[in-house]
């Protein structure tokens, strides 16, 4: 099996490439979808710029200090790390609740693509509700994308519009605070019932998305929760959750499986599925390979591996920020989120992303 250092190290050129590029930019995001018409994203807080910011009474917030140290003007944008997240290296468009508020702007905002992930937010419709209070689900998601669909076809016209949103890149990141719900209150569901639930729901969204255009979908599997510095915290010795961590295994393959079984049902459907399991395994068992130093505890936070909330500007801050896989108590690095972002746009093979990569399948033309 290839360690993710072993890929990172595979890419330190282009790394070096890349940041040239940034650095002469005066913009840190990676702009490499830049032939891709439209960017749209989709799901959690591992991809939110900014929804919850506009969501009345949501707790699943990360609009204060220590967040967004790292951003430009060190500004809490709502993004949950120190500076960018995964999404941004991607290059994420503004937030659809924050394009709404400018109606001036609106519909000449959205064709070059909207994000409309809200942190808390999961496969399920009830998913973050009882501990957020206010998320926006996958569901309505979608039905703001269809809003989206129907301003761009009004803009450009049945053909340049269905064109558009055909070419598009669709990026989804979602999954986790689903499994997270079930260790937190403990529902009375069984690991197959639940998986199988997932799987047929998250096929729906799939399919809603691609009855109003959607051809080109890049997402992204869950991570190895059992090991976040939240998760270590609540855990006897600070071990990991192996529990989580199946969860996030079986639902990985469970996910490759309904992706094949949609792409032959749904014609010009095509998919890349970031391994975001097997990328955080091999930083935490070779920490070394990729540069990180701590990949146990998070940079920002209070407690037993600063854990056990989410940052403030109470909390304790790390002052080398990249030598840290995790930022908070359930997020990783703006660094980390780089790295990861680079291995969905480039690796080749199919240890991290399957069957092709996310610049690959951004290629495709429709």
């Amino acid at each position: 099996m290839v360690k993710l250092g072993n890929i990172f190290l595979r890419y330190s050129v282009a790394i070096f490439l890349f940041r040239v590029i940034i650095w002469s930019s005066n913009n840190y995001k990676l702009m490499v979808m830049a032939d891709v018409p439209a960017i749209f994203v989709f799901g959690d807080s591992t991809v939110d710029v900014g929804t919850n910011n506009h969501l009345a009474g949501s707790l699943a917030t990360a609009n204060n200090p220590y967040y967004g140290i790292d951003y430009p003007h060190h500004v809490a944008t709502g993004r949950f790390s120190n500076g960018y997240n995964p999404a941004d290296f991607i290059e994420s468009p503004p937030a659809f609740l924050a394009l709404v508020q400018k109606q001036s702007t609106f519909k000449s905002g959205i064709l070059r693509g909207v994000n409309f992930a809200s942190a808390g937010s999961g496969i399920l419709d009830d998913t973050g509700n009882k501990g957020f209070h206010n998320v926006t689900s996958l569901t309505r998601q979608i039905e703001q994308f269809q809003t989206v669909c129907e301003n761009i076809t009004q803009i450009l016209g049945d053909v340049k519009g269905s064109k558009l949103i055909a070419n598009a890149f669709y990026f989804l990141s979602v999954g986790s605070n689903d499994f997270f719900d079930q260790f937190r209150f403990n529902y009375n569901i069984s690991t197959p019932e639940l998986v199988a639930d997932l799987s047929d729901t998250f096929t729906i969204h799939l399919q809603n998305l691609y009855n109003l255009g959607a051809r080109k979908f890049g997402i992204c599997g869950i991570p190895r929760i059992g090991c976040l510095p939240g998760i270590r915290a609540a855990t006897p010795g600070g071990a990991c959750n192996e529990t989580l961590n199946g969860y996030a295994q079986i639902f990985f393959n469970t996910t490759l499986s309904l992706l094949q079984d949609f792409s032959s049902a749904n014609p010009g459907m095509n998919f890349s599925l970031g391994n975001y399991f097997l990328m955080t395994t091999g930083v935490i068992d070779n920490p070394a390979a990729s540069g990180f130093v701590e990949v146990e505890a998070a940079c920002c936070g209070t407690g037993p591996y600063k854990g056990w909330f989410k940052c403030t500007e109470n909390s304790d801050l790390c002052k080398k920020r990249d030598e840290y896989l995790f930022w908070d108590w359930f997020h990783p690095t703006q660094r980390a989120s780089e790295m990861a972002a680079l291995s969905l746009l480039y690796a080749t093979g199919q240890e991290f992303v399957t069957p092709i990569n996310f610049t690959t399948l951004a290629n495709i033309q429709h």
